[in-house]
């Protein structure tokens, strides 16, 4: 059985996410990438078949917590599994996938919505936080290379006891017939939010990654309904307007340092409330113009937060610590949700 071969195995989250920060914080130490990836899968297996045990003895909360240690530990396999296999990145992802889809179907924590939206209609994950009433809730939108699925198998670790519910949309939902349309469908997911017996509908954000991110900057920009933002700040929209006046014109330089600054703040004057920008491997915005913007901010009496995944640089390239970078932005979160005001 897998799990006599991990005999001292704890389903603690707490301690299977410090191990997981530990090994991403210096992934180069990893010597053979190939056994760690076969390591970290089989401790995903062996929590995934405590938390089947647990449920099948009643015992649901020790099982959820398995289950979460087992994503976890899948996610972080995932990582590791080098970009010239894809294969093995199939095998993992569909794994992961598989599991959530399991989960929901035992404990009925993950809901599976088509959320309306006119005459159409969006799928969507719903998980509702454990209290009762009155809690925060965020719209999370995965970047434009990743699946719903992995957005949330990745995030359930980190808003576990956090009490924010959280509605997880794939990038894909904004192709079709929402190409263009990002404010209307995220604004319906606000409503669904809004109309949920348990979520404080004044206390509802949003988080986006890769394009999504900018996505999210036209949300909390055109909706004051959104309490805090995880966004771009404007830049990828600046920085794509900037290119197209460029090419038209024929030159790169059309604007000077003081018009360029105040184009870039336009859109953070816009924005009704806190925003936390994420740059680097996970999002569209290099580091620089994200430091730059937030100098820029500072100037002009905006605040802005930013955050730079730490990433292990290794001879297969970066491997970032999703781990920190996750607790970090929920942990932003839970602060700017709390209370009903941004603190």
């Amino acid at each position: 059985m897998l799990y006599a071969a991990w005999p001292n195995i704890r389903c603690d989250l707490a301690s299977t996410r410090r191990a997981a920060a530990a090994l991403l914080d210096d992934a180069s130490g990893v010597l053979d990438r190939r056994k760690s990836v076969a390591r970290w899968a089989n401790l995903g297996e062996a929590h995934c078949l405590v938390a089947d045990l647990k449920i099948e003895a009643g015992a649901f909360e020790c099982g959820c917590e398995a289950w979460l240690c087992g994503l976890t530990a899948f996610e972080v396999a995932r990582r590791l599994v080098d970009d010239r296999d894809p294969q093995g990145c199939r095998d993992i992802s569909a794994r992961i996938a598989a599991d959530v889809r399991k989960f929901g179907l035992l404990q009925q924590k993950i809901n599976r919505r088509a959320i309306p939206c006119g005459d159409q209609a969006v799928e969507a994950y719903y998980v509702p936080a454990d209290r009762a009433f009155g809690v925060p809730a965020v719209v999370c939108v995965s970047r434009e290379d990743e699946t719903g699925d992995a957005l949330l198998a990745r995030l359930l670790p980190a808003v576990r006891g956090r009490g924010i519910s959280i509605l997880v949309l794939s990038y894909d939902a904004f192709s079709g017939p929402w190409r263009g349309q990002s404010e209307g469908l995220f604004s319906c997911c606000i409503d669904y939010l809004s109309a949920q017996a348990n979520v404080d509908a004044t206390r509802i954000g949003v988080y986006g990654e890769g394009l999504s991110a900018a996505l999210a900057t036209d949300l909390a920009a055109s909706d004051d309904r959104v309490a805090a933002a995880v966004c771009d700040g404007g830049l990828w929209n600046w920085a794509r307007r900037t290119a197209s006046i460029g090419w038209m014109t024929g030159r790169s330089d059309v604007t000077d340092d003081e018009a360029k600054s105040m184009s870039r703040l336009r859109s953070m004057r816009q924005l009704k409330c806190p925003a936390l920008l994420v740059a680097g491997s996970r999002g569209i915005v290099h580091p620089s113009e994200a430091i730059k913007l937030q100098a820029e901010c500072a100037e002009a009496d905006i605040h802005l937060d930013v955050e730079i995944p730490p990433v292990a640089q290794t001879p297969l390239g970066e491997i970032e610590n999703f781990v920190k970078v996750d607790d970090f932005i929920f942990g932003w979160l839970e602060r700017k949700l709390a209370n009903g005001s941004a603190t």
